[in-house]
């Protein structure tokens, strides 16, 4: 339900979506200053907790608010709505650190494209997100800002590498939380706290940090991806068409529209349960039973069937990644990286040996293959359900605990690999807390979609909200009222 008037929602204010607040603030039943203050006081009261955002932008944000406040030009489509920035992405005059101490000065020139069309767009940035060093764990910590902690306890990690992201907006720290993806990084957050997230396909978001000194490899050109964060499907309609504006810095994006032609329905969508052989807990194949039944109660035509070469693209489409990173990438991590995460490399290449040399370059062309074969599926089947993780969450720090951690952390995201290395978007969404032995974990499921058509993914994601709430309202008033009233979380 949209909210347009303070005064009949009882709501706190830090509480309401992305699309609430625009709406109201559209309206003048909100100001964009009293939507930040909510925010930044949510932070003072949340984060100290979950060292969730690591640099305030106190000051900025209430300028930024104020002003738009005053002005009397058309107010955008996230007028007012309070938003956090990734660490990893340049913010002008803010350190571009990645999580890496040797890189804490390095000062942003200029706005990175998906910061400057998130201004555009009336967001008011309130503070930027903690990531691993260098960007490249499915857990959150690094030795130049400490560990980020899940909402829901700290049994649970809270995802990687958006995992400020992840655990901010849905902590109720800023109404979107962007993010990054290019292994999982949206959708590894989404998963651990419980939101809800659209990895976009290739060329969607222009992308581009001012600060850089190189150019990135082939494969982080064609899989790493902009994003945001949310709680619901909703804000993501209503941001993502903010994030796809042109940018001429990035000549790899695509401007095309975010409603792409209405699809022939009823859409099919696939569904496939693959474990490839790690195993599926009982609790991930009822979350995949919930959203396939939501889906069948919308109109859509739901069918059990296998995409194809799953296993193989995604074991292929990991090892590659890891060599071009073990090439470009593994000069700084072995010079600036720590002693815990050179370990973890170590343990990356032991149970995923990197593609290098001639076989590297081989293996890059045979991409095209495993994407025609996909796209050709997906004439008939626009939508696949399945699985992120073939498990309920990992606890924190799991992949420092040797080759079986590791096992655990990226075998288990099998399904997250094959979707990155193909280029195409997938929207994460929970349908249920698994209340399990160590405490309650979110679960949910990965719906990948066409080429370009992120549209239809949301879509499918709204469809499932409403039979399946989103947990945020869970999460504030079964967990974090309990840990706060204590100012401990679990």
């Amino acid at each position: 339900m949209t909210q347009n008037d303070k005064s009949s929602d009882p709501r706190p204010l830090w509480q309401w979506s992305a699309t609430e607040i625009a709406t109201a603030t559209h309206r003048g039943a909100l100001s964009a200053s009293e939507v930040v203050e909510a925010a930044l006081d949510r932070l003072d009261a949340v984060n100290p907790d979950l060292n969730a955002v690591v640099e305030v932008c106190v000051d900025a944000a209430r300028a930024e608010a104020k002003a738009l406040d005053a002005s009397d030009a058309p107010k955008g489509p996230l007028h007012g709505v309070p938003v956090t920035i990734k660490i990893n992405v340049d913010q002008k005059g803010h350190a571009t650190s990645n999580g890496v101490a040797a890189f804490k000065d390095v000062i942003a020139p200029d706005d990175a494209p998906v910061v400057a069309n998130l201004r555009a767009a009336g967001a008011v940035i309130i503070g930027r997100t903690n990531t691993p060093e260098f960007s490249f764990r499915a857990d959150t910590d690094n030795p130049l800002f400490g560990r980020t902690h899940n909402p829901w306890g700290r049994h649970v990690s809270a995802g990687g590498s958006s995992g400020g992201a992840g655990a901010s907006v849905m902590a109720g720290i800023g109404a979107l939380a962007h993010g990054n993806d290019i292994g999982g990084s949206l959708r590894f957050p989404a998963s651990a706290n419980g939101a809800v997230t659209v990895k976009p396909g290739l060329g969607r978001v222009p992308a581009w940090n001012p600060s850089q000194t190189r150019e990135r490899g082939l494969l982080a050109q064609s899989m790493s991806v902009q994003g945001v964060i949310a709680r619901t499907a909703d804000d993501l309609h209503l941001s993502m068409p903010t994030l796809i504006a042109a940018d001429i810095r990035d000549p790899l994006h695509v401007p095309f529209p975010w409603t792409g032609t209405a699809p022939k329905t009823p859409i099919k969508v696939a569904v496939s349960k693959d474990d490839f052989g790690f195993g599926l807990h009982q609790d991930v194949s009822l979350a995949i039973d919930r959203a396939a039944s939501a889906l069948t109660n919308a109109g859509y035509v739901v069918e059990e069937v296998e995409p194809p070469l799953v296993r193989e693209t995604g074991e292929i489409g990991y090892r590659s990644l890891l060599g071009e990173v073990k090439t470009l990438l593994g000069p700084d991590i072995q010079e600036h990286g720590s002693d815990i995460l050179q370990a973890i490399f170590d343990d990356y290449h032991k149970v995923f040996p990197p593609f290098e040399g001639t076989e590297l370059v081989s293996m890059l062309g045979q991409r095209s293959r495993y994407a025609r074969a996909w796209a050709e599926f997906m004439e008939t089947y626009p939508l696949v359900l399945s699985p992120f993780l073939l498990q309920p969450f990992f606890a924190p720090a799991r992949d420092t605990e040797g080759v079986e951690g590791v096992t655990e952390v990226l075998g288990q995201a099998h399904w997250s690999f094959i979707i990155s290395y193909l280029g195409l978007p997938a929207g994460n969404i929970p349908t249920h807390v698994a209340q399990l032995p160590y405490g309650p974990v979110p679960v949910g499921v990965q719906i990948a979609g066409q080429r370009w058509r992120e549209d239809l993914i949301v879509d499918a994601m709204q469809a499932i909200e409403r039979e399946i709430p989103p947990m945020c309202t869970t999460l504030w008033t079964q967990v974090m009222s309990e840990c706060e009233a204590s100012r401990v979380y679990l």
